[in-house]
């Protein structure tokens, strides 16, 4: 006896998948439902026109809704788009206002062979030092403060 090839059992068997069109109708879909309903009805028992005006407003409600669907799409990329480019923008004016924000060198450098007065002590500036964002005054003492607890600069 020969035993049987378990490829040939149905558990084993693909089902072939067949694809159909989409999974919704659209305005054109239901406007040719609509015409072949038209072209096929009977001439002794024809649609009456409360159910052909009903068709009908489904249809024109079918048309702008799917208009409406088009329209917020395009609203959404739209709004996308402004707010990716004011992302841009923002990122732009805080690297300003932070460079702006930021003591540089150049600003303090005029206070070099100045007197500047902090916390009751005062001294001739020397040198301006940039330690980072920080900005330190190196003093005729040998001192060094920061430019920051400044409180009055003079002649």
């Amino acid at each position: 006896m020969t035993a049987i090839d378990s490829s040939l059992l149905l558990s084993k068997r693909q089902v072939e998948q067949r694809e159909t069109g989409r999974s919704s109708l659209g305005k054109d879909d239901f406007l040719k439902i609509l015409i072949a309903q038209l072209q096929h009805q009977d001439p002794l028992n024809p649609i009456e026109d409360r159910e052909f005006i009903s068709q009908m407003a489904n249809f024109s409600s079918l048309e702008q809704m799917i208009n409406m669907s088009n329209m917020m799409s395009k609203f959404i990329e739209t709004q996308t788009d402004t707010s990716e480019k004011l992302v841009t923008t923002l990122d732009s004016l805080q690297k300003l206002i932070q460079q702006q924000v930021t003591p540089s060198l150049a600003q303090y450098s005029e206070w070099i062979g100045k007197t500047v007065t902090w916390d009751e002590q005062s001294g001739i500036v020397k040198a301006v030092v940039q330690k980072g964002t920080e900005v330190w005054l190196e003093l005729e003492q040998g001192e060094t403060v920061l430019a920051s607890r400044v409180t009055k600069v003079s002649q």
